[in-house]
């Protein structure tokens, strides 16, 4: 005989679960989206820096075309976890040919991979210097965009640059910039600073 907690738990199973896209940032209007991306710029940068977010249809889209070097990115409503960034617009690039091998299907270390072969035949550019501006946060208040427990690191990209030709650790240390990857396409020095600091 079937119990009630049985059926219970079959019946369950059978109600639709929302998908992982299902989030206070999944369905933001351009504004709300603009007014949060920019928050991973630096002050002075945010009024002028394009901004690249989704529309009502879920296509990535310029939201703001801006006229300084940074391009900010508004949360994406398929993650998890609240995000948004800025990059350099040389950047860009770089960042557009992830978006295509994702679309591919190509992800993890096979996206990462091709993007540095690339780089190392000549025909992707990461240009040495540039710098994106990575903030994080628990949500955000939907009244005013303020992030909520917002935590700012920022990475700039040096191609192949090591702990040598550097002078920094090649491994984190606390409050210390570091170099990731390093020797490869794609090394970069890490900012991350404590967090609460």
């Amino acid at each position: 005989m079937t119990s009630t907690r049985s059926l219970l738990a079959v019946a369950l199973l059978l109600v639709p679960v929302p998908s992982a896209a299902q989030h206070a940032w999944s369905d933001l209007s351009a504004e709300m989206q603009i007014r949060l991306a920019v928050q991973a710029a630096p002050p002075d940068a945010r009024a002028d820096a394009t901004v690249q977010g989704w529309d009502a249809s879920g296509n990535f889209v310029t939201l703001r075309e801006g006229s300084n070097s940074l391009v900010c990115m508004g949360p994406n409503p398929d993650r998890e976890t609240f995000e948004v960034s800025c990059h350099h617009a040389d950047l860009e690039p770089y960042f557009e040919r992830g978006r295509e091998l994702s679309a591919q299907g190509v992800g993890g270390n096979e996206r990462t991979q091709t993007r540095w072969d690339e780089f190392t035949a000549g025909t992707l550019p990461i240009p040495y210097g540039t710098s994106n501006h990575i903030l994080v946060g628990s949500g955000f208040d939907s009244s005013t965009g303020e992030i909520q427990d917002p935590f700012l690191r920022w990475v700039v990209y040096t191609p192949n640059a090591t702990p040598e030709s550097t002078g920094l650790p090649g491994a984190p240390a606390p409050g210390a910039p570091w170099v990731m990857f390093p020797g490869t396409p794609g090394a970069h020095i890490m900012f991350t600073p404590p967090r609460g600091g």
